[in-house]
């Protein structure tokens, strides 16, 4: 054992490193003025940026919370996928890149599906998460949004949907294409039950997202 170099150096580099206080956890720089806002400033603000009115993208969980009453809701368990249908890899495997956003988000996929009330009205909600590869529509998130259009239906309740993407996946190819279908079928069926389908546009929305199930509701600007 070469005690200088696994003992003595690494613990010589611990004394140096700078300690992490957390200070990148407290303050949200504002993108528009450059502003340091307090965290705790910013969230009871309901994401939006005091001074300049400036709206901060929300994790799918703040949305749910910040959304219905009470900030009480119950996540819906949404079905499996296959994780790499196509075996794809660019510049690294799309399974890599799949664990990296999970680690990133923590989340499963781009597409968040819950249910609770909306001035005590029972609502089922989808939110899709532009953090996860750019709230791209692939084989789980055409499932989440199918699976979301399902519980609404069988509950009985609205289904409202906050939209955020670039549009398909591309690692997946056809089968991402294939979801847009898919998504037209459940809205369609959701609106012959006679319950409503209401989108929350948000920024980012681009791409065949816009195409299929984001144009098909009652569409809202946010």
């Amino acid at each position: 054992m070469n005690w200088i170099n696994n003992v003595v150096r690494p613990r010589i580099r611990s004394f140096l490193k700078p300690k992490d206080t957390g200070s990148e956890n407290l303050w949200v720089k504002d993108p528009e003025s450059g502003e340091m806002v307090f965290y705790r400033d910013l969230e009871a603000n309901m994401w939006v940026v005091p001074n300049s009115g400036y709206h901060m993208k929300i994790k799918a969980s703040d949305r749910l919370a910040t959304f219905l009453d009470e900030g009480k809701y119950d996540t819906v368990p949404l079905p499996s996928v296959p994780h790499d249908p196509l075996k794809f890899r660019d510049s690294k495997r799309y399974a890599d890149r799949l664990k990296e956003q999970r680690l990133k988000t923590g989340t499963e996929d781009a597409v968040t599906v819950g249910t609770g009330e909306l001035f005590g009205q029972p609502v089922t909600v989808g939110v899709q998460d532009f953090d996860f590869m750019g709230g791209s529509l692939g084989m789980a998130a055409g499932s989440a949004i199918v699976t979301g259009l399902e519980t609404a239906a069988n509950r009985r309740t609205p289904f409202i949907l906050f939209v955020s993407s670039g549009g398909a996946r591309m690692q997946e190819g056809v089968l991402s294409l294939m979801q847009m279908p898919r998504t037209t079928v459940g809205v369609l069926r959701l609106r012959e039950a006679g319950l409503p389908f209401i989108v929350v546009f948000t920024n980012p929305t681009t791409g065949g997202v816009t195409a299929s199930y984001a144009m098909l509701g009652d569409v809202h600007l946010a």
